[in-house]
């Protein structure tokens, strides 16, 4: 039986909770205006969205499932539902991955790729209005540094890890 007292919390400082709580209501917020804009002006949620940009940037607008589950940083079972609303809508397709017969890609279809090029416009504004054009170059650049630290050190390193592309 382990008797060593339990170490103490490392509590958030004032300044800390202050930082904490003003990223926990900015980012909830901006995905919200995001969601909101996109239903508005094209008819899909923001993950949607980025599904079909992940796709139009993929050679042969195509990737497999489960890197496309990866990049999006969502469950297998949510990208696979999301992928069967955009295949209803026409804009999406699936195709057996020939070396894999389990495997699957998705391929943006002429019509979502129109329909991504209609939505664009719209959406980097509303990213450009809500977020880029309310800070100062050097706040974009200090921003932007410091989400790459605090996401390459969430990014596990292990194969075994708990993913939620793995689940």
């Amino acid at each position: 039986m382990n008797t060593a007292p339990a170490e103490e919390p490392r509590w958030l400082t004032d300044e800390e909770q202050r930082t904490w709580r003003a990223y926990m209501h900015a980012a909830t917020l901006l995905e919200d205006h995001l969601d909101r804009q996109l239903q508005r002006d094209a008819g899909m949620p923001h993950v949607y969205y980025g599904l079909l940009v992940q796709l139009a940037e993929a050679p042969r607008r195509r990737l497999r499932m489960t890197e496309l589950a990866m990049n999006a940083k969502i469950t297998r079972s949510r990208l696979s539902h999301a992928i069967a609303r955009l295949e209803k809508n026409g804009w999406v397709r699936r195709e057996d991955c020939p070396s894999d017969k389990r495997g699957q890609f998705a391929v943006l279809t002429d019509a979502g790729q129109e329909t991504l090029s209609k939505a664009a416009p719209g959406h980097v504004a509303a990213v450009r209005q809500a977020m880029f054009d309310r800070l100062t170059p050097e706040q974009h650049k200090a921003l932007g540094e410091a989400m790459l630290v605090i996401a390459e050190g969430l990014q596990p390193k292990d194969a075994g890890a708990d993913l939620p592309w793995l689940r």
